[in-house]
């Protein structure tokens, strides 16, 4: 076998036996979908969906000076984080350009997971493992050491709570702790990347088979069906949520992005690119680069990734994703665009698909949020 093959997840042999439609992402073979992944999409919004989300980089992070070097390493302020809360944060480069987006789970006092996006995973594994120089601090790649699975949707509390005896009800979003679901132990976290309420169960890859049956049987009766990777990328989507290599790259600091929030510049110590965003703070104060905006089509046409965005026959703008919107019925986008054709509403904005400028409306996003 060769190392170019892509790999497999525990679940692999499943996703076959339901017909799914698989792809290679980020160096895995993947579930694209089973069937629509119009219905999929509809199914999480309205009811519940199941994903397999081994691809996911998980890094373990223990010792003594675990914070320390979080601090120093990642944007945020991971000291701050509780012991079974998690943290969205970014890891940047010197210079301040986004290397990956990350989820920061605090599983005890002195131990951390870090959950990278696939195609980073490594890149930030190495990172990390640089930057723990001087800090008592171990890093570990424990990407073999977990399966990944996700029940999303609204219907997705009630199908958990039928499998665990763990207390969801006081399980906040972005908290995780461990429990037995369907008799395997798991990290059940109150994460997501779809805008709906929903959860991420960390398993060992050889639970994972019985725990996605479990769930599948269990939400059987409210409509959960399995989902791939098409219908997670419209959800997320429409929930404005950023995806590494579209809305976030090495070529923008997490201000370019709109994301400075997770910047935490009064945290103690130094921490890696912490200059460079202190200019770009400012920088975007006074002279705002473009700004990330969704974009909603009045025609049928489908903006993809790299397609201009227009205005007075001058280009203002990029689209960094697109899709048809199931949840609003008409195609939608997100683009960085030039500050003065940033507001909701701005008139005269377009978008160039293939020689053709068609007309489109600039809103905030999210384009969908979930009724509470």
């Amino acid at each position: 076998m060769s190392s170019n093959a892509p790999r497999l997840t525990a679940l692999d042999a499943l996703h076959r036996s339901l017909g799914a439609t698989m792809t290679d992402f980020a160096g895995w073979d993947m579930p694209l979908r089973y069937g629509s992944e119009r219905d999929e999409h509809l199914a999480v919004r309205t009811r519940a969906g199941l994903f397999d989300l081994s691809h996911m980089g998980e890094i373990t992070v223990t010792g003594p000076q675990a914070a320390g070097l979080l601090n120093h390493a990642l944007v945020g302020n991971i000291a701050s984080v509780g012991v079974g809360r998690a943290r969205y944060t970014m890891i940047c480069r010197e210079d301040g350009g986004i290397l990956d987006d990350l989820i920061v789970y605090r599983l005890a006092e002195n131990e951390y997971m870090v959950v990278a996006n696939a195609s980073n995973a490594q890149v930030v594994l190495d990172a990390l493992s640089e930057r723990a120089a001087g800090f008592d601090a171990l890093v570990r790649d424990d990407r073999d050491a977990y399966a990944l699975i996700a029940v999303q949707g609204p219907e997705s509390p009630g199908i958990l709570k039928s499998l665990t005896d763990a207390d969801l009800d006081g399980l906040k979003y972005y908290a995780g702790l461990p429990g037995t679901v369907a008799g395997v132990p798991a990290l059940i976290a109150r994460t997501g990347y779809t805008g709906e309420d929903g959860f991420e169960l960390f398993v060992a890859p050889s639970d994972a088979e019985k725990l996605w049956q479990a769930l599948t049987d269990a939400g059987a009766p409210v409509g959960l069906v399995p989902c791939g990777l098409s219908c997670r990328d419209t959800l997320r989507l429409e929930a404005g949520m950023p995806l590494y290599g579209h809305e976030l790259t090495t070529s923008l600091t997490p201000f370019d992005a709109g994301l400075g929030r997770v910047v935490k510049f009064e945290k103690e110590g130094d921490f890696v690119g912490r200059a460079a965003l202190q200019e770009a703070a400012s920088r975007a104060e006074e002279n705002p680069p473009r700004v990330l905006v969704g974009l909603v089509a009045k025609g049928r046409r489908v903006p993809r990734a790299g397609y201009p965005v227009v205005a007075d026959g001058k280009v203002i703008g990029e689209v960094t994703s697109g899709a048809p919107s199931p949840t609003l019925g008409k195609p939608i986008a997100m683009a960085y665009v030039d500050a003065a054709h940033a507001a909701p509403g701005t008139a005269g904005v377009g978008v160039d698909i293939r020689g053709s400028h068609e007309p489109y409306e600039v809103v905030a996003l999210p384009f969908y949020k979930r009724q509470k």
